[in-house]
């Protein structure tokens, strides 16, 4: 059984899906062209020709398409035109080196990353993704540091994930990369010295997307969202943008409940609105119900896809704990938390050096003590507002409009020192 596992790791599934897709929108038509590589076969070394490795699982045949004609525009509404692909249109050139050729979730991830990064563009920035959600994103005063600080936020689940940098890596970063295991790492250029590093990375898929440049282009552009359901029916929504693009756009938090107003009695800080602004665009490539931490430009702790507001606070807050005394322990003693706690459980570490870990987090709140609380959708209750108050937030953002506000606003008035709150009035539930 172990050897099949292992075996289906390495699947490449036959592609019998046709070279060129049809989608007829009233009177326009969207052509749609496969696109495939040529890659070496894995058994004679020979190029051969082939689409996407597998689907979301290793038994789902899969293909990826890029638009290369038809110009949509519906009630006035001009979709993203052919010619602008960023995955979709990634060639052999730009696979720099592929590794094990990409599946669908390495393609996905790449492309959650970007939809994150180009409302991150004013800075360097990096983000990490695994399963298409962010586990780590930062800023950095450097790319190195972007990255270094986005992997920190999250060792454990970085492991494995998919790597997208907003500026050329260079050297001293890529031997930042080269130290942990990455299944794909992608950015706008990669300098002199910094390719021959990742090579050594032979399941390294290196992508080179020249095109990330102009990410910030992409803000406004609206594309066709398509899901299909299970009777073979499709649902299509037009695409959405966010609308919070500077700190003028967030509305201080206020409400009317039964004639007395309510409004939030601190305004935010400079930094505040720094971090407020970075997590709600780290939000919109979050799976909903999301809630997320963050401080000083780095994610502290990241809930997503949960089914109540309140318990994905929570398990945010048990991640940033989690994150934080793995990072000290990794930090002061080389090695991930759990090795550490297994040398304890053996008798090759004292535990007094792993109490200290716990009492330090614990002190430390996992790194929330001043941070933001970032929210895609409204808090029905202050409950889950108390979760954050609790840890030690200073700023909460959320969409605003739930018949209840008035208790969010009340427990932010309440809290000492007082916390400060925001509405974006958009919600960003994203599957």
């Amino acid at each position: 059984m172990a050897e099949l596992n292992k075996k289906m790791y390495k699947t490449i599934l036959d592609d019998h899906f046709p070279d060129d897709l049809t989608i007829t929108m009233g009177e326009v038509s969207l052509v749609y062209k496969k696109r495939t590589w040529k890659i070496p076969d894995e058994k004679t070394g020979d190029l051969i020709e082939k689409g996407l490795r597998y689907g979301e699982n290793p038994d789902q045949e899969a293909a990826v398409y890029e638009l290369v004609n038809g110009n949509l525009t519906i009630a006035g509404c001009e979709y993203i035109r052919p010619g602008k692909g960023l995955v979709s249109a990634i060639t052999e050139d730009d696979m720099v080196q592929a590794g094990k050729h990409p599946g669908k979730i390495n393609l996905t991830d790449l492309d959650n990353a970007l939809n994150i990064l180009k409302y991150l563009t004013e800075r360097p920035a990096a983000v990490i993704m695994k399963h298409n959600n962010p586990c780590g994103a930062a800023y950095g005063g450097t790319i190195e540091e972007a990255y270094l600080k986005a992997d920190m936020a999250d060792r454990i689940a970085a492991f494995g994930g998919c790597l997208a940098l907003n500026r050329p890596v260079d050297k001293a970063t890529a031997e930042a990369i080269a130290v942990n295991y990455l299944e794909v790492v992608a950015a706008p250029e990669f300098e002199d010295g910094a390719l021959s590093l990742l090579k050594k990375k032979k399941n390294l898929r290196i992508i080179r997307l020249k095109r990330m440049g102009d990410l910030a282009e992409y803000k406004d552009m609206k594309y066709l969202d398509f899901k299909s359901l299970s009777d073979g029916g499709l649902i299509v929504q037009q695409s959405q943008t966010n609308k919070i693009r500077t700190k003028d756009d967030f509305q201080l938090a206020k409400t009317l409940y039964k004639g007395v107003e309510y409004m939030i009695k601190r305004s935010p800080s400079e930094k505040e609105y720094e971090d407020m602004l970075f997590g709600w665009n780290i939000e919109q490539g979050i799976s909903s119900n999301s809630v997320i931490y963050v401080k000083d430009g780095v994610t502290v702790g990241i809930g997503t896809g949960e089914q109540d507001r309140v318990g994905v606070a929570e398990i945010a807050v048990f991640k940033a704990y989690t994150k934080y005394a793995d990072a000290l322990c990794f930090k002061r003693h080389g090695v991930a938390l759990k090795v550490f706690e297994q040398e304890v459980k053996e008798g090759k570490r004292k535990r007094d050096a792993l109490d200290d870990i716990a009492s330090e987090t614990k002190q430390a709140r996992g790194g929330l003590i001043g941070s933001a609380m970032i929210s895609d959708a409204f808090f029905p209750f202050r409950d889950g507002v108390d979760v954050g108050i609790e840890e030690g937030v200073t700023a909460i953002v959320h969409a605003g409009g739930s018949d209840r506000d008035f208790e969010s606003i009340t427990a932010c008035n309440e809290a000492d020192p007082k916390v400060t709150m925001v509405f974006t009035g958009q919600r960003v539930f994203k599957h």
